[in-house]
């Protein structure tokens, strides 16, 4: 028996760019709920620094995989990939539209491609030889060793991405064979209209100033100064994340307030750079950008795609 295809419509892009209010809208109007593919909005009690949606737009429009695990915990991409999975089947269940919204690449391109991650366990102590290694080193040098293990990972891995890079040299060491060959996609049955969006560079970088601006406004520093003071470690992957390692790194006396924003706000616009890259590298979006496009228009092209 033919196996009929989920539609999946897909929303991704740089950070700040406007992902989440077209996602709801196109929501509403299509009996749609929303799959977040975003590596920070998993954690709870980071709210304000992660932009995530807010009560009410969550009360709007059904919300999956926001506040799933607590901020010294971690989620592997297989496990995000298996929750997003179960996500996108209840809604089908449900006679829904899924909506899958994010800028985190890697949960979209493992989600829409079917990655199948190398069964191989964690091995703490080879990681903790490794995590040493690189804060004694570097992550280049760390980098330099999975290259020599598995030249194929350089395709496939940000050298930047330490935690990434320690669990390829992990599958490497601990198998014995390169990361890179273990690799499989089993694409699922899923049609896909995957919309990447943007806009001008220069307007993106004034609105990423502002919206950082506003969560200073709305209390991030306040957050920070709780997330610290209820015991989470900044070596956390959690703390890792942008505005939360820059101000914890000011509220420990290691910078001042005007460096520690300068660098939330430098380091944003490089992240929504190195996302632009992901999303032109992997997959094939149609590129919207969302200053020559409403919302309006979206909704009737994406009603016309789904038509029979």
């Amino acid at each position: 028996m033919a196996i009929t295809p989920t539609d999946l419509l897909v929303i991704e892009g740089p950070t700040g760019i406007g992902k989440t209010a077209l996602a709801i809208a196109l929501a509403e109007r299509f009996n749609g709920e929303i799959v977040s593919a975003d590596s920070r909005q998993i954690y709870r009690g980071m709210d304000i620094g992660t932009a995530k949606p807010s009560v009410e737009d969550q009360a709007r429009v059904s919300h999956h995989l926001i506040d799933i695990v607590p901020p010294d915990k971690s989620l592997s991409l297989a496990e995000y990939q298996a929750h997003a999975y179960a996500a996108i089947e209840s809604i089908v269940g449900r006679g829904r539209l899924p909506i899958l919204a994010g800028g985190t690449g890697q949960y979209i391109t493992a989600v829409i491609e079917g990655w199948q991650t190398p069964e191989v366990a964690p091995d703490f102590t080879l990681r903790g030889e490794l995590e040493a290694f690189a804060e004694q080193h570097g992550r280049d040098a760390l980098f330099a060793r999975l290259r020599a293990l598995d030249p194929g990972a350089e395709a496939l891995i940000d050298p930047r991405n330490v935690r990434r890079v320690i669990r390829a040299l992990e599958v490497s060491i601990v198998s014995g064979q390169p990361f890179s060959t273990q690799r499989r996609k089993t694409p699922p049955p899923y049609r896909l209209l995957e919309w990447a969006l943007t806009m001008d560079r220069a307007a993106l970088d004034s609105r990423l100033d502002a919206r950082i601006d506003g969560m200073l406004a709305r209390g991030l520093l306040d957050e920070v100064r709780a997330l610290l003071a209820a015991g989470i470690d900044r070596k956390l992957p959690s703390m890792s994340g942008l505005g939360y390692a820059q101000l914890a790194a000011y509220l420990c006396d290691e910078m001042t307030y005007a460096a520690a924003v300068e660098a939330f706000k430098a380091g944003t616009r490089l992240f929504a750079r190195r996302q632009y890259t992901w999303f032109r590298q992997h997959g094939a979006p149609r590129w919207i950008d969302i200053t020559e496009t409403s919302g309006e228009t979206l909704a009737d092209q994406f009603a016309a795609w789904r038509a029979p």
